[in-house]
């Protein structure tokens, strides 16, 4: 008895037991799929407790004679339920569960015998095409590959008495082509009835194809995939509804011993609950990437797409388009890029699961398949597979977009106002320019670049203990403009350092000291120390200040090591900073951030992306307003040389200081040693908070400092580890409430002014206060401010960072700074844990114009970055920015075009 067919919401009606109504005066319509996939239930095999999960029965043997059971490889309940609830939803007559896809093609072609002849796709698994050629190598078997896509192509092939088997795959795996099953299955029974039509249904899964409705006999699907869609078990099934194949098939299954296990039978019942909304999610993100890459200009394989050639095919016989899709990029490097570079799109060979996943097929899954078979069945080596999961359409996108950027694969156009496809011959035009362009570029770009300083909310001192310190970015930045030179020198401004002026003729420099690290390469631990006495000997001999020197050391020493050969281009760095200098906030690691990045950007070896306008019609990327407009590899590329440049400041910085200024936002740091290893890891959805910083003016020894609580430690052992205890508790809490997406705004300003406190009463027990800290303290925690305060960096000294809640009026927030700037200390407001490095856009094409700002020597936007070569920079931002008031530096600069962060 066959399945009868709604075809306009293919309900299903089968002969196999199914729940029905008790009422006898009518009869229930049939279930949707949807429905039957989440119904596991068969009312011939009542489990005798009316549990609603079917149990696992985990034994190899059953007691007893003449039982319906006696050994789980011929057969367990478990499997029986679950072989059950396949055909219900296969509209199959019997299913068999095996241990995986390829275990159950295994089966379905031991059918065949020598002399037998199979007709197969050309694009196919390419583990299917494996255990074909072995099949036809060992077997006996011959087998012909044809493009399935034309029906037609296969009648050539049929011969009545020996063509046992026509294997399909619709759509292919993973070109997307589409077969038409009801007319090849039609046209295979005309002239060979005896001929069994397989149909490998993976791809779309009974959900979305029941190739038996439309003439197969066999339909096998790798269960791995999207029947348990989590990829934590590994199983295929088969189905027919012809008794006799049933029979060969039970038969083969027994004897090899390969059917599924009970407890990956249980794992799969309950992975086919959720099949629908599962594949509904999937598809329709499916839809939104195929179509945006299809709007980029990339070949994208999609039977959802209007141009797919067999989209009527596919419609007819299917009732969705899937999850998987492929695109060709012209160039495998470019795709070796984007699938390297994207964070939520996983590597692997598998689809199916709620997890997006990336892959090349050439190199990953059809990599057994020779190369010349390979380009002789029309497989690219430049595709790239996605197959997509249930995770946010709008993550997956900007993941997608941001691997596409990074790679070189799309560009901003702005003719068009969106991101559109580099093509091939771009690519290879703009490297031979690039290889022509080293040591030639008289015309380079102005680079500006932005970074954070930091505060230390929790765990001072405490971390050098092995306690966890919790991090965050300061809206207060330090500014570097790098401007070129044409006259082979290097000079470097340091404002913030008594106005520190000085320059150097770069063919002098001690060159023959020196081996400069390739793009590939990174900085190795340790500083080079014959580098850095060769310049401190030299070039930086008669300077007078330990920060002027220092800080000229970072600029030369970064400049020789990532330095190309033949290329010195001249330049000037100057340096400003609304970050006090020596306050504890972080300033030499946003001054290192600022340095490696303009070099970096100097010496090409980073790219900086371009953005499209705050809001482009038709268009999917969502404006961010700049925030993770840098991609991640480029902002640890930067960080690594930022780490650097703080060794050469600080001797033996932790890490934690760059990577604020890096990449802005919170994180938690442990120091290594204690018992731990030594880490950084960002806390996830941290809320940018007001705070009030108020640099205390009294100079402190941080080496001492952290010098006298290691010996109360030594003098008293118990009290200490109290307190590092104590403070720990306090870190922890605090990590979990910043990163709790759930807590209320004033619950987290609450509990954090609470911490605060707590945290600060530890640190005075430690001894690491200050009067003139404590001073700060008392004046913002009495009427009417009643604020919470606590010291920040090493104490001693430095500053005290003071919670700001969100209902503090600005009136009283006025009357505050007044009485502390009355007491000789110097508050500044500002925001913590917003972004981290900034870069100015070079293509921003909504720059205002100088005249219109009217700044005195506001840099020409740039054209686009093949165009740059004939572009010449005769304005500098120099100029303003060197004269700037330290009170209008933050908005002006804000104000000269879009900035691009971390």
């Amino acid at each position: 008895m066959g399945p009868s067919v709604d075809t306009k919401n293919r309900r299903l009606s089968h002969d196999l037991p199914t729940p029905d109504s008790e009422s006898p005066l009518r009869s229930r319509k049939p279930y949707k799929l949807s429905t039957l996939c989440a119904t596991v239930e068969n009312p011939d095999q009542k489990d005798q407790y009316g549990s609603s999960s079917v149990p696992i029965y985990q034994t190899a043997t059953f007691k007893g004679v003449g039982g319906e059971y006696d050994y789980t490889r011929s057969g367990n309940p478990t499997r029986s339920h679950l072989e059950h609830h396949i055909a219900k939803i296969s509209s199959a007559s019997h299913a068999f569960a095996v241990s995986s896809g390829m275990a159950a093609l295994d089966v379905i072609l031991r059918m065949l015998k020598p002399g037998d002849e199979v007709i197969a796709g050309d694009d196919l698994y390419g583990g299917t095409n494996r255990l074909l050629a072995y099949v036809r190598n060992h077997g006996g078997v011959t087998v012909h590959h044809v493009d399935t896509t034309d029906p037609t192509s296969i009648i050539p092939c049929i011969n009545p008495t020996k063509t046992a088997m026509v294997l399909l795959e619709s759509p292919t795996n993973p070109l997307l082509k589409i077969a038409d099953l009801a007319l090849i299955s039609k046209e295979v029974k005309e002239r060979a009835p005896a001929a069994v039509v397989v149909v490998d249904n993976t791809m779309m899964s009974p959900y979305l194809q029941r190739p038996l409705e439309h003439g197969a006999d066999i339909v096998y699907d790798s269960a791995t995939k999207y029947l348990s869609g989590h990829h934590d078990l590994m199983a295929g099934v088969i189905t027919c509804n012809r008794d006799e194949l049933a029979k060969q098939i039970a038969f083969t299954i027994n004897a090899a011993g390969n059917a599924l296990t009970p407890f990956d039978s249980f794992l799969l019942l309950r992975g086919v609950k959720t099949l629908a909304v599962r594949l509904d999610r999937q598809q329709a993100t499916s839809s939104l990437v195929a179509t945006y890459l299809h709007s980029l200009g990339f070949k994208v394989n999609y039977p959802g797409l209007p141009d797919h050639p067999s989209r009527e095919v596919h419609q007819r016989i299917s009732d969705g388009n899937g999850a998987v899709l492929s695109f060709e990029t012209g160039s495998k490097e470019i795709s070796e890029k984007i699938v390297g570079g994207t964070r939520l799109w996983g590597i692997s060979v598998s689809f199916g699961c709620v997890n997006s996943l990336i892959s090349m097929p050439c190199v990953m899954s059809h990599a057994s398949i020779d190369p010349a078979t390979r380009a002789a069945r029309g497989l690219p080596e430049d595709l790239i597979r996605l197959c997509v999961g249930i995770e946010d359409s709008a993550d997956l996108l900007d993941d997608l977009e941001q691997a596409l950027i990074d790679a070189g694969a799309i560009t901003y156009n702005s003719q068009l106002n969106r991101y559109v496809r580099v093509q091939p011959d771009e690519i290879l035009l703009e490297k031979a320019v690039e290889k022509l362009a080293i040591g030639s570029i008289k015309t380079r770009q102005e680079w500006f670049v932005s970074a954070p300083g930091k505060v230390i909310l929790f765990g001072e001192h405490a971390v050098v203990h092995g306690v966890t310190a919790i991090a965050a970015s300061v809206d207060l930045r330090c500014y570097g403009l790098l401007t070129p030179r044409e006259d082979g020198k290097m000079s470097v401004h340091f404002n913030d350092i008594s106005n520190f002026y000085k320059e150097w003729d770069i063919d002098t420099l001690p060159w023959k000291n020196v081996a400069p690290l390739s793009k590939d390469k990174n900085h190795p631990p340790e500083l080079d120390q014959p580098l850095i006495e060769r310049l401190l000997e030299g070039p930086l001999k008669h300077l007078e200040s330990t920060r002027e020197s220092t800080s000229s050391l970072v600029l030369i020493y970064l400049y020789m090591k990532l330095s190309k050969p033949g290329y010195r281009p001249g330049f000037n760095f100057t340096a400003r900073a609304t970050l006090p200098v020596g306050a504890g906030l972080g300033s030499s690691a946003s001054f290192s951030t600022c340095a490696a990045t303009a070099l970096l950007l100097l010496q090409a070896r980073i790219n900086v992306p371009d953005l499209p306008p705050p809001s482009s019609d038709g268009h999917i990327h969502i404006s961010h307003e700049g925030r993770r407009a840098i991609p991640p590899k480029t902002a640890e590329e930067i960080n690594r040389w930022a780490f650097i440049a703080e060794k050469i400041l600080q001797g033996n910085p932790s890490g934690v200081d760059n990577s604020v200024s890096v990449f802005g936002g919170a994180l938690a740091y442990v120091k290594e040693g204690f018992g731990k290893k030594s880490g950084i890891e960002a806390i996830q959805g941290f809320k940018s908070l007001r705070f009030l910083l108020t640099n205390s003016k009294i100079p402190r020894s941080t080496k001492q400092l952290v010098a006298g609580v290691g010996q109360k430690k030594i003098n008293e052992p118990e009290l200490v580890q109290s307190l590092l205890n104590a403070i720990q508790v306090i870190s922890d809490e605090a990590r979990r409430v910043l990163a709790d997406p759930e807590l209320s705004r004033e619950t987290l300003l609450t509990a954090l002014a609470a911490l605060i406190r707590e945290n600060h009463s530890h640190l005075v027990s430690l001894g690491v206060s200050h009067p003139a800290l404590e001073a700060i303290r008392e004046k913002t925690a009495s009427p009417p401010y009643n604020l919470s305060t606590k010291l920040t960096g090493a104490g001693g000294g430095g500053c005290a960072v003071t919670l700001v809640p969100d209902d503090f009026t600005t009136d009283v927030m006025q009357d505050l700074l007044a009485e502390l700037s009355a007491n000789n200390f110097d508050p500044y407001l500002t925001a913590v844990g917003g972004s981290g490095l900034g870069i100015l856009s070079p293509h921003d094409k909504h720059r205002v114009k100088r005249a219109e700002r009217a700044v005195p020597g506001q840099v020409t936007p740039p054209k686009s970055p093949r165009e740059q070569s004939v572009e010449v920079y005769d304005d500098t931002l120099r100029p303003s920015f060197e004269t700037m008031t330290i009170s209008e530096l933050s908005e002006w600069a804000q104000e000269l075009g879009r900035w691009l962060y971390v």
